[in-house]
């Protein structure tokens, strides 16, 4: 069989998963439809003598992550955002970085690894995932000051997260890693980006004024994605959904399953340190965004905490370090298994959860 013959089965594979996987969602809605295709991907995975093709960090950051983002992004209420706009801020730029430093800490104390080690860990799943929290929130109907909390601060989050890997991993690459040449990248990429990004967000809006027609709408939107109207929206959605089922089936097929049983007593023990790590942002920034809890509630923060899901961006982050000679190999295993356990713990749990704290609304499919 031909590679071009292989990938062609594979995506023929991951279709028929996705579609049954969403007849199984329909029946048992309690289990996040994210989540199933994630569990369905790592059984695709130990299928005995199923050869699939590697998935590459470079096929989910370019092919799959500026879309969904793209999507999540104009699905947004622009308003309740807005009025959400300070803990959306804090949680994205402030909690990021108090995220990466407590869970290098932590790392680095219990569970061996040393500081730079610990830091490109922590900067790898320091962002919560924009594709996996806006999909979750829609199936679940939260609240709209929630939802908006929530969708912010993943799809601003990501940016300021990756920015942060970028720069850890670039003075670790160096050989002698430090705090100051860290800064300097972070400041540097994250300047370059936000002129690449109004730079490309201002084009695109210029060509949009200047055509009438869906198809061209269309076709400008996705360049724009990629470098990051009723019919328009449309085609938004349904592009997502698929992207979305093939994306998180994927992240379960590369799942390195006998490598991860083999330091799952570490996984687990870096889980506990990922979640533990963001209670610090969220109840500690939220109570300077609001002190009173009047605005946010305490059910909304508690919800805040629980919804903190890494995905697809962290799997791709985690797997472009893999090969990397300078890089702890236990990095890029630790992060893999800490997304997962995410999805598969908190993602799965996410329905009774926000049941119970009285926050289940009508689902927004």
């Amino acid at each position: 069989m031909t590679t071009a013959q292989s990938f062609l089965l594979f995506l023929i594979l991951l279709g028929a998963a996705a579609i049954a996987l969403r007849l199984v969602s329909r029946r048992a809605p309690i289990v996040p439809y994210p989540v199933l295709l994630a569990v369905g991907g790592i059984l695709i995975g130990l299928i005995p003598g199923l050869a699939l093709p590697p998935v590459s960090p470079d096929l989910i950051l370019l092919a799959f992550v500026p879309g969904l983002v793209f999507e999540a992004s104009i699905s947004l209420n622009l308003g309740e955002l807005w009025r959400r706009v300070v803990p959306v801020t804090l949680l994205a730029t402030v909690g990021v970085f108090v995220t990466v430093i407590v869970i290098g800490a932590l790392a680095h104390y219990g569970l061996g690894l040393d500081w730079a080690s610990g830091f490109l860990l922590g900067s790898i799943v320091a962002a919560t995932d924009p594709i996996a929290v806006v999909t979750l929130l829609r199936q679940l109907g939260a609240p709209r000051g929630l939802e908006a909390i929530l969708d912010g601060e993943s799809l601003f989050n990501d940016g300021t997260g990756v920015a942060v890997f970028a720069a850890v991993l670039g003075t670790i690459l160096t050989g002698h890693p430090s705090l100051f040449d860290a800064g300097l990248r972070f400041l540097f990429v994250s300047g370059a980006g936000i002129l690449i990004g109004i730079a490309a967000g201002a084009a695109a809006v210029f060509f949009l004024r200047l055509v009438r027609e869906a198809e061209l709408e269309i076709l400008i939107t996705l360049v724009l994605a990629r470098l990051q109207g009723t019919q328009l929206h449309g085609f938004w959605s349904l592009y997502a959904f698929v992207l979305n089922a093939v994306l998180f089936l994927m992240v379960g097929v590369a799942l390195p399953t006998q490598r991860l049983v083999a330091v799952g007593g570490l996984v687990l023990g870096a889980y506990v340190i990922m979640f533990a790590a963001r209670v610090i942002p969220v109840y500690g920034l939220l109570a300077v965004a609001d002190p009173r809890a009047t605005s946010i509630p305490w059910r909304w923060r508690h919800l805040t905490l629980w919804g903190g899901l890494r995905g697809a961006l962290s799997v791709a982050l985690a797997l472009s370090v893999a090969g990397q000679p300078a890089v702890n190999p236990n990095v890029s295993l630790l992060a893999y298994g800490m997304v997962v356990l995410s999805l598969v713990v908190q993602g799965g749990l996410l329905v009774p959860v926000a049941g119970l704290l009285r926050l289940r609304g009508k689902p927004l499919d």
